[in-house]
């Protein structure tokens, strides 16, 4: 007992670090190490890690992400980014313009996979329009973490919080859209008040480096988006499981006469795959030592019931920015059995994570993409710019999130 816990310290140490303190192990390396080590000091039978793998989550994700993997190689978020970057409105409604397809996007083609995929293009086009790339950023970063929230496919957290609670995806809207496209018009509001007058780079600042773009296949885009409506409507309109629809769905797009299945996977995110299958079996055996069980009575003793949406508002918030929202979804599943109000623990799920996200860079992946990636591109944004606008925004979104919570 105490070894598996310490080897689940050990990890869920270097998802808040992302990485282990004193080695080259990430977080995705991290979870896979700390498995195999369960697994071969026989602290969990590899039958009883198998069994621990959520199949259906893992099965629902990678068939989202290759729906979202075909609009990338298609060139659509590129030609997206390109078509924003060249409307000439006011810097407010650019920023507003921009905020809605953040989210939009981030809603139906999961947040990450759209971060990864436009940041680039976004820094080129600032830059070239002379643009301070940093509030468009910030907006376009913050806007994905809110927008995701609303849907089940918005995310990977809000996709496991979905299976575990059995949520429908009309079900699950319900109780999620409506404070995520408030949150919206908090990130707007404290972006523009936090950037008004600083919206140009001056004339003797650095241009940065200039992203390659994608060219733009039209017709691949219009299969990708027939495919991606089919697969929604399959997701509210019928009852077939989540994995089925989204993995039916990819199947489609991988056979094309234009695009190799190769580029398409390519663009998958493996990492994240084996993060969270490292996460179900080292949760797992901790789940067996009986550890997890003492700590909801010690949360309930001092009144916070992870059956209770608020308590668990509270929760998601402080855990999502101490290991990262998908990790911190994956420590409170177990407790997710027996729930009485399902859908209202979903949305506390949901809003707690995606809606904290935005108040340090590590709290979610998305905002180490955007840092890491502006970085690449000649673009910094440090620990305290981030912040500066991350945490009132948060902290907003957050009150909106509790209100909403406790009216539910």
């Amino acid at each position: 007992m105490d070894l598996t816990i310490a080897i689940f310290l050990l990890v869920y140490v270097a998802m808040g670090f992302g990485h282990l303190p004193g080695f080259k192990v990430d977080r995705t390396g991290a979870a896979v190490v700390g498995a195999m080590l369960l697994i071969a000091l026989g602290l969990i039978t590899p039958a009883e890690a198998w069994a621990a793998i959520d199949y259906r989550t893992i099965g629902f994700l990678f068939g989202l992400m290759v729906i979202s993997a075909a609009f990338v190689v298609a060139g659509f978020y590129d030609k997206v980014a390109q078509v924003i970057g060249g409307l000439k409105v006011s810097y407010p409604l650019l920023l507003a313009i921009l905020i809605a397809v953040s989210a939009g996007l981030s809603a139906l083609l999961t947040n990450d996979v759209v971060v990864v995929a436009m940041t680039p293009v976004l820094i080129s086009i600032a830059l070239a329009r002379r643009l301070n790339p940093i509030p468009f950023l910030l907006a376009f970063c913050f806007a994905a973490n809110v927008g995701s929230s609303a849907t089940i496919i918005g995310g990977p957290q809000n996709m496991i919080a979905a299976e575990a609670l059995h949520l429908s995806f009309i079900g699950f809207m319900k109780v999620a859209f409506v404070p995520s496209m408030l949150g919206l018009l908090i990130v707007w509001a404290v972006i523009v008040l936090f950037y008004r007058g600083k919206w140009t780079l001056p004339a003797a600042s650095e241009s940065g480096v200039a992203s390659p773009v994608i060219t733009f296949n039209r017709n691949a885009t219009i299969k990708a988006t027939v495919i991606t409506i089919a697969v929604v409507a399959g997701l509210v309109l019928t009852d077939w499981p989540h994995m089925l629809v989204a993995m039916a769905g990819a199947a489609v797009l991988l056979v094309s006469r234009r695009i190799a299945s190769t580029d398409m996977l390519g663009k998958v995110d493996g990492d994240l795959l084996l993060l969270l299958i490292g996460l179900f079996i080292v949760n797992a055996a901790l789940a067996a030592t009986g550890l997890p069980q003492e700590l909801l009575t010690s949360l309930q003793a001092i009144g916070l019931d992870l059956h209770d949406p608020f308590s668990m508002l509270v929760v998601m918030s402080v855990l999502s920015n101490v290991v990262g929202n998908n990790p911190a979804v994956m420590l409170v599943s177990p407790f997710l059995t027996d729930v009485a109000r399902p859908e209202a623990l979903g949305a506390a799920i949901a809003l707690g994570t995606g809606f904290s996200s935005n108040m340090l860079i590590f709290g979610s992946l998305a905002g180490i993409i955007v840092v890491e990636q502006g970085r690449t591109h000649g673009v910094t944004i440090s620990f305290s710019e981030f912040s500066r606008a991350g945490v009132p925004t948060s902290i907003l979104c957050l009150i909106l999130a509790g209100l909403w919570i406790l009216w539910l």
